[in-house]
């Protein structure tokens, strides 16, 4: 019962987001809207996986999320857009990235953890910058869409909406698996006493280098979604500054439970938008909103019904 109780609002959430389109949400606009912030919620769901299941804060994200992008431009610019194809080299770009730089950030933690992340994200940025053959500084347009099967169904608006959906909730079954896994308790546990659980026999690196390469490779998809739903690449999807987006999302969210990164990403791309549309200055309101929500919410928007609760009974 208690499973199920967990489970309700993000199957709640996944159902609103299904029934979106037919309940007045299906300009196309706000379909292109939901789909970026359900797309930056499959990367922020893996990002959570570092920061709430092995307490490793990543200033590097946004680089694994960037990889994904580049290996559809990289395969685009040979003419290659079969989906087969594309997902698997964006999925292993990010994977592979998060593995050769994992093996030497997942022996440390903390700000060592941190500012290691952020130099090798710019490093990957800083060469993404330097190859004209993609772009260089000024990106690159895609030719089209990725194929499935020969089809361009990712031109349709409607069918990407339910592609995005369904990997979000793919993704987050995934997430919420390992967390409950014997491999997920050794990662909770090695987050709050490394020391601890190496005196029981288990070494904290081995499973805290699975769980980056994963989110690698969960960033890496969300990466080649970004690309086909902008149509367009450029360095600044592995900015610092997008890893520090994604992070707020999953604080945002809520650090209690993996759907709090879908409620953060979603809260924070609609919100951006709607103050976009209300004043230029949106952002000297927007800065004060995040920090009001994380001084008040504690259990981030994940755990806001919990606290309504609680304020209820008292």
């Amino acid at each position: 019962m208690a499973r199920w109780r967990e489970a309700a609002l993000p199957l709640l959430l996944f159902a609103l987001l299904g029934a979106a389109p037919w309940i007045g949400f299906g300009e196309g606009y706000v379909l292109t809207l939901l789909a970026r912030a359900m797309i930056l919620g499959i990367a922020a769901l893996g990002l959570h996986l570092l920061v709430g299941g092995a307490g490793l804060v990543s200033l590097g994200h946004a680089a694994l999320l960037g990889l994904g992008a580049y290996a559809v431009v990289a395969l685009d610019a040979a003419r290659i857009t079969e989906a087969l194809w594309v997902a698997p080299a964006a999925i292993g770009g990010g994977a592979l990235f998060a593995l050769l730089t994992g093996a030497v950030a997942v022996r440390t933690s903390g700000v060592q953890f941190i500012m290691i992340t952020l130099a090798f994200a710019q490093m990957a940025f800083f060469t993404a910058g330097s190859l004209s053959v993609y772009g260089g500084d000024d990106g690159y347009t895609l030719y089209g869409r990725t194929e499935i099967l020969g089809r361009r169904w990712l031109e349709d608006r409607l069918v990407f909406h339910y592609l995005c959906l369904g990997l979000l909730a793919a993704s987050w079954g995934l997430v919420v698996a390992i967390l409950a896994s014997r491999f997920g308790r050794v990662l909770r546990a090695a987050r709050e006493n490394a020391l601890r659980v190496a005196a029981l026999g288990f070494n904290p690196a081995p499973y805290r280098l699975l769980a980056y390469v994963i989110a690698g490779g969960m960033a890496g998809l969300a990466g080649a979604l970004l690309a086909n739903a902008t149509e367009f690449v450029a360095p600044s999807y592995l900015a610092w500054q997008r890893s520090g987006d994604l992070l707020f999302m999953v604080i945002l969210g809520g650090l209690g439970a993996p759907h709090g990164a879908v409620l953060g990403a979603l809260a924070i791309v609609l919100l951006e938008e709607w103050l976009g549309h209300w004043t230029a200055h949106w952002r000297l309101i927007f800065g004060p909103l995040l920090i009001l929500s994380v001084l008040f919410l504690k259990g981030g928007l994940a755990g806001l019904p919990a606290q309504l609760r609680g304020a209820g009974r008292g």
